[in-house]
């Protein structure tokens, strides 16, 4: 039985992975900042919680540690995250660093801290969620796409040095996702000289969540990413992402631009 390792399983994308999995026969290691308010991935057979903060180092050590010590991990999903909105001048630096903390670093630690398990097995996956953000960009968003963008560089460099040792490195760029991500994972911040563009930003991000992606739909595209044998990077998930690189590619960048960026002004 395979066992897969997630981070931010408490809700929306995370936790219907770790239920998909758990369908599908894995052991699960679902890992959230406060386990102890779930009330459902911990009645499931073969699934085990775990605390972590992606943001604390010492925390990771020790739960990478817990996890192998109950056995063998095959994949690890580095899901937690959060968006960042507003202009970069209405940002502080409070607010910054915890971004880049969480979504890039936290990444990042928890991946070094699995490294030698998967590299001295020689088999293993990494799959991080980036997002449609980390391949297009809207405005007010500049600190959050700089961590998705960096995340997209980040794993192509990385598989080329782990991939000569079995392990493969993978991403999940999902377009909108229907959860409470804007209620309960979004961070944001604004000043008058923005407040229009902002109100426009908002406005097209709710027309938007009309075509998003339910959890489950997204969850699928991870667990054919962690089975399918194949040795692809980059995983564009959901109809709206589909459609947006899309048009990217075929546009080019700087039509792209000049066409996306009509609808936030």
């Amino acid at each position: 039985m395979k066992t897969i390792f997630i981070t931010g399983a408490s809700t929306g994308l995370g936790k219907a992975t770790a239920q998909l999995f758990q369908s599908k026969g894995w052991n699960v290691i679902a890992t959230m900042r406060n386990p102890e308010g779930d009330t459902e991935l911990g009645k499931l057979d073969n699934v085990t919680l775990l605390p972590l903060d992606v943001t604390n180092l010492e925390q990771i050590k020790s739960t990478v540690n817990k996890s192998l010590e109950l056995g063998p991990v095959d994949v690890v999903f580095n899901n937690a995250g959060y968006g960042l909105i507003g202009p970069l001048e209405a940002l502080t630096d409070e607010q910054i660093l915890k971004q880049l903390d969480t979504n890039l670093l936290g990444v990042i630690r928890v991946t070094q801290a699995f490294i030698p398990h998967f590299r001295e097995k020689k088999s293993g996956m990494f799959i991080s969620t980036t997002s449609i953000g980390g391949l297009i960009a809207f405005p007010l968003g500049s600190t959050y796409h700089a961590t998705k963008w960096a995340l997209e560089g980040w794993s192509e460099s990385l598989a080329y040095e782990l991939n000569t040792f079995g392990v493969d490195v993978k991403t999940v760029s999902p377009g909108g996702i229907k959860t409470d991500f804007v209620s309960r994972s979004l961070d944001a911040a604004t000043t008058p000289a923005y407040q229009e563009m902002t109100d426009s930003l908002f406005s097209s991000f709710e027309g938007m969540m009309e075509t998003a992606s339910e959890p489950v739909q997204i969850a699928e595209v991870v667990y054919e990413a962690a089975t399918d044998g194949k040795k692809q990077l980059r995983y564009v998930a959901g109809e709206d992402a589909k459609a947006l690189y899309a048009q990217r590619l075929e546009q080019g960048d700087e039509l792209f631009r000049e066409q996306f960026g009509k609808q936030f002004m």
